[in-house]
């Protein structure tokens, strides 16, 4: 697991290098700005020296930085231009010292121009650089941006450049990972520690390619720190694969009912239980309504179609719940919900299975989810379920707008599993765990081709397949999330993200888990 910081961590961090290791914070900001020269000469190539290079420079030591980084540029005998917010008895500190310095240098270094940003105009002419890079806010920024930093950052997007951001993109709230107005970096270079609002929500959209930049201090404060946020490693997908021993056979590899199609969505729960068998469980029935167990039959060859009287209603019924007990009793986790529907009576047979079955492990997905609407799930026992709901469903399921749990849908998800003692997958770009213990993980995987129909139940299949497999339920989790998501991007080797689909995931996934393992063998 890689950890995660917060803005305020980050700051103390500063706090300890200067008081406690005795380091000059102008050493530390040195050191940040030849931290950032080196990650943009190394992360952009055949960056030649006689290109324009552009910095937007504000009034804090994000500036500072900015002013700093100009100097390396000019010493390494490139073009630079900067402008700068602030008026010179408005800079203080650190950053006052380096531009002093850079204010000398320009009257006698033609390679630069230090201009006062007065217009929007002053702006565009950053127009003909190669680079620009925006050094105007730091992590201290919370809030809605004001005047004229709104125009700047939407001026700065629209220029045709490589944009690299210092710290973070301006405009990001690095910890709610939230922000209106944020500069759009293709390259950002963060500083000390990784900060969690940069790899999700917004950020995960703003902040380009995300590199570690240096203050120079070192990671022992770093070393001591407690976070309950992190980013998945291949490690760690690797850790959650179940262990195949010489003696397994069929039952005792993992057993699944999965419970879900109904007549209007039949396609889900087949894709589901084949997701499962990829997934290498050794026994995986699917229960579906009686009336039309031929389609799912014929559309399944190696997993078991268990039909339940459905009296020609196409719908799971509460009295079904019964019906299926000795299966439910059998099995070691069930998947419940995709192509289900929302009928009433259906609703009502998920609720009386979650009810009823306290202790078992239950992938609960998509139309199930929906049955624990309207404060139902604060009435069950949600210890042991592991609920995969998209960003709508979740806001639906806590009866907010979808508006108020991207706001911080980390404090949500938080929230929820901490008070119900469930697992939360929150599907999305990146999709994101949530424990009971209020830790957060973050996927590294996944592109846009896999915001299609069906993805989704290949998920739930995959979970359940794993879960089914191992005692270490969370461990389970987070290798089916990433692995899911490595199975379509390694498929970007063959087709684009247009091309992707739910089946083309499933297939591919042993090829995934493959691809982990020698991996993981090579790295160690």
């Amino acid at each position: 697991m890689i950890p995660l910081y917060s803005s305020s961590q980050i700051k103390e961090a500063d706090e300890f290098a200067i008081t406690r290791l005795n380091i000059p914070s102008i050493v530390l900001m040195e050191n940040a700005s030849l931290s950032i020269f080196n990650a943009i000469r190394e992360n952009i190539r055949d960056l030649n020296s006689d290109e324009l290079i552009g910095i937007v420079c504000g009034k804090g030591n994000n500036g500072g930085d900015g002013f700093a980084l100009a100097r390396h540029f000019l010493n390494n005998d490139y073009l630079v231009d900067v402008i700068y917010l602030a008026d010179e008895q408005e800079l203080k500190g650190d950053a006052l010292t380096n531009f002093l310095i850079l204010k000398k240098l320009s009257k006698i270094n033609k390679n630069l121009k230090l201009v006062k940003y007065r217009t929007i105009n002053d702006i565009s002419k950053l127009r003909d650089c190669t680079i620009v890079i925006d050094a105007l806010l730091g992590t201290g920024t919370k809030g809605r941006l004001k005047e004229p930093y709104v125009k700047i950052i939407k001026e700065l997007n629209d220029l045709d450049a490589i944009k690299v951001a210092v710290d973070l993109p301006s405009g990001l709230d690095v910890d709610t990972g939230k922000g209106e107005i944020i500069f759009d970096a293709d390259l950002t270079i963060t500083l000390a520690e990784l900060k969690s609002g940069l790899f999700h929500s917004d950020g995960y959209q703003f902040s380009g390619k995300i590199v570690k930049g240096s203050i120079g201090s070192g990671p022992e404060y770093f070393d001591i720190l407690e976070t309950n946020k992190y980013l998945i490693e291949p490690e760690d997908a690797f850790l959650g694969l179940p262990v195949k021993e010489k003696n397994i056979h069929k039952y005792s590899s993992g057993k699944i009912l999965i419970i879900a199609g109904s007549g209007k969505l039949p396609g889900a729960g087949m894709l589901a239980t084949r997701a499962s068998m990829r997934a290498g469980t050794g026994a995986s029935i699917l229960a579906f309504p009686k009336s039309i167990k031929s389609i799912a039959q014929s559309n399944l060859k190696e997993a078991i179609v268990s039909a339940y009287e459905d009296d020609g209603t196409e719908i799971l019924r509460e009295k079904n719940i019964s019906e299926l007990s000795e299966r439910i009793d059998w099995c070691d986790a069930i998947a419940v919900g995709p192509g289900l529907g929302r009928e009433e009576e259906t609703q009502n047979a998920v609720l009386k299975l979650l009810q009823k079955y306290p202790k078992k492990i239950m992938i609960v997905d998509a139309d199930a989810i929906y049955a624990l609407k309207n404060d139902k799930y604060k009435k069950i026992n949600l210890k042991n379920k592991i609920l995969t709901p998209h960003n709508k469903e979740f806001a639906d399921l806590l009866g907010i707008t979808i508006h108020e749990l991207q706001s911080d849908a980390l404090y949500w998800g938080r929230t929820f599993t901490t008070e119900t003692e469930s697992i939360l997958i929150l599907k999305g770009a990146p999709t994101i765990i949530f424990n009971s213990e209020g830790e957060i993980f973050i996927n590294t995987c996944g592109n846009p081709g896999m915001a299609k129909f069906g993805t989704g139940d290949v998920l739930t299949g995959i979970l359940a397949g794993f879960c089914a497999q191992t005692e270490n339920i969370e461990d389970s989790v987070i290798s089916s999330v990433y692995l899911h998501s490595l199975s379509a991007d390694l498929l970007l080797n063959k087709k684009s993200e247009f091309g992707l689909n739910a089946n083309d995931i499933l297939e591919n996934l042993p090829n995934a888990i493959q691809f982990l393992r020698y991996t993981i063998a090579k790295t160690y």
